[in-house]
């Protein structure tokens, strides 16, 4: 049991940090550019003060992708 809820412990943690192991750019990447579940940081100032735009890539056949899964985008703390 002990074993179980470190593995567990351990897998939210490495979930939790990923976001800070995302990529940081001065501008979105095109369509298409980005791998799916992909994440970076998108310092452009369209997100209040202390926030950064967040982009997790996605799949879409509109843009050469093989599902119908869309990028999305939400303003996120630094």
């Amino acid at each position: 049991m002990i074993k179980t809820t470190g593995l567990i412990a351990g897998v939210f943690a490495v979930g939790f940090s990923t976001s800070s192991l995302a990529t940081t750019m001065k501008q979105e990447p095109p369509m298409g550019a980005m791998r799916e579940g992909e994440v970076v940081l998108v310092d452009d100032g369209s997100c209040p003060a202390g926030q950064i735009k967040r982009v997790v890539g996605g799949n879409h056949t509109k843009v050469g992708g093989t599902k119908q899964i869309v990028r999305t985008s939400s303003c996120v703390p630094r």
